[in-house]
C-alpha cells in the first residue's frame, strides 16, 4: 500500500509518499480501506519528534480515518454497532492513519453518519472523541454546581477541536463562548453556536465572559494553550468550575494561586487520548453514537472542513496546519491515489 512516512524529524518537507506492507489485523481488529484521513495537531508534533506513538503502534502519522471494512475478524464481542464487511466507517486510530489501509480496533469504529461523505466523516473521530472525553467526562459540563445552566469557554474556537466543541455543546443546549485570533474566525465561531467569540488579540476573555455571566464566570474551560493562560482561566471560572487542559501550545508551566483553587473549589485537570485503552475509547464511541451521531444526522452538527488535499500532498496539509489560517479541519483524500 501507499502511505505517508516521516522520513526524519523536522518540517513539513520530511513527509513523503512511500510503499508499506498492508497491516495485518489482530484480535478484535478490522482492516479498513482508507478513503480519507483527518489531519490533527498531534500529527505535527509527531513529525517534529515531540509526540511518539505508543508502544506497538505504527510509526505512520494519522489518528483518524474513514473508509470501508475489507478484512479482519468481526467478533460480536467487540462489535457494539453491528458493523459488517463492506460497511463504511470512520475510526479513531492510535497511529497509521496516513495510509491506504489501516488496522483498527473494531470497538473504535463508528458507522459513517447518514448523509456524510467519507471526506466529511474523516473529520470527526479524533476531535469528537477528544471533546466528549474532556468536556463531558472530565469537565462534567452540565453535571457540576451549575447543573443544566452551565456554560463552556472554548479556547481556540476555530480549530478542529474548537469547532467540534462549540457545536456539540451548543446542540446539547449549553451556552458556549470561544476565543479566536481574527474577526473572521470569531464570526465563524458565532455562526457555529458560540454566543460570543472573543478576539484574544484585542480583548480580554476574562472580562468578556464575566460580563456575559453576571460576573459569575464559566463552569468549564477547554484549553489548548496552558502556560500563562492558566491563572487568567482560573479567574474566568465560576465557583466549582473546571479547567480542562488538552494541549500546551503556550507552554507546560504556569504559576497559579492555589488558595483560589481551594477557596473557590476549582478543578484543574487534563488528558491525552492516544495512549488510553481500547476499552476506554470504546466507551467514548458508545456515548458519541448515542448522543452525538443523531445530532449529526439531523443536521444540528456538521463537519467543518477548511480544505481537502490529495494524500500525497500531506506536507502541504501540515504547512497549512502550522500557518494557523484554517477554520475547522484539514483532510487528506486517498481516492486520487492508485493502489
Amino acid at each position: 500500500m501507499k502511505a505517508i512516512e516521516i522520513t526524519e524529524f523536522g518540517g513539513p518537507e520530511v513527509l513523503a509518499l512511500a510503499k508499506r506492507p498492508k497491516p495485518v489485523p489482530g484480535n478484535g481488529e478490522v482492516l479498513v480501506k482508507v478513503s480519507a484521513s483527518g489531519v490533527n495537531r498531534p500529527d505535527v508534533f509527531q513529525r517534529k519528534g515531540a509526540y511518539a506513538p505508543p508502544p506497538g503502534v505504527s510509526d505512520l502519522p494519522g489518528l483518524e480515518i474513514a473508509g470501508e471494512i475489507v478484512g479482519g475478524n468481526i467478533d460480536e464481542k467487540h462489535n457494539p454497532f453491528g458493523l459488517k464487511m463492506g460497511d463504511r466507517v470512520c475510526a479513531l486510530v492510535a497511529g497509521g492513519g496516513y495510509a491506504q489501509f489501516a488496522s483498527v480496533p473494531l470497538a473504535q469504529c463508528l458507522p459513517v453518519p447518514a448523509g456524510l461523505t467519507d471526506l466529511e466523516a474523516a473529520a470527526l473521530p479524533e476531535t469528537f472523541f477528544t471533546v466528549w472525553s474532556n468536556v463531558f467526562d472530565r469537565g462534567l459540563l452540565g453535571a457540576g454546581e451549575g447543573g443544566a445552566n452551565e456554560t463552556l469557554l472554548v479556547q481556540g474556537g476555530s480549530s478542529g477541536i474548537g469547532v467540534a466543541a462549540i457545536q456539540i455543546a451548543h446542540a446539547l443546549g449549553f451556552r458556549v463562548f470561544a476565543t479566536a485570533g481574527t474577526a473572521e474566525k470569531c464570526k465563524a465561531c458565532e455562526a457555529l453556536g458560540a454566543e460570543r467569540a472573543v478576539n484574544y488579540k484585542s480583548e480580554d476573555f476574562v472580562e468578556v465572559v464575566k460580563s456575559l455571566t453576571n460576573d459569575r464566570g464559566v463552569d468549564v474551560i477547554l484549553d489548548m494553550v496552558a502556560g500563562g493562560y492558566v491563572p487568567r482561566e482560573l479567574s474566568a471560572l465560576a465557583d466549582g468550575g473546571r479547567l480542562v487542559i488538552i494541549a500546551l501550545l503556550g507552554g507546560a508551566k504556569a504559576e497559579v494561586n492555589l488558595s483560589e483553587v481551594l477557596r473557590r473549589r476549582l478543578t484543574v485537570t487534563g488528558s491525552t487520548l492516544r495512549p488510553r485503552s481500547i476499552d476506554f475509547k470504546a466507551r467514548i464511541a458508545a456515548q458519541l453514537k448515542a448522543r452525538v451521531w443523531p445530532l449529526i444526522e439531523a443536521g444540528s452538527i456538521k463537519p467543518i472542513i477548511y480544505r481537502v488535499l490529495p494524500a500525497r500532498d500531506a506536507k502541504d496539509a501540515h504547512a497549512l496546519m502550522e500557518s494557523g489560517e484554517h477554520i475547522g479541519k484539514i483532510v487528506l483524500d486517498w481516492s486520487t491515489e492508485a493502489a
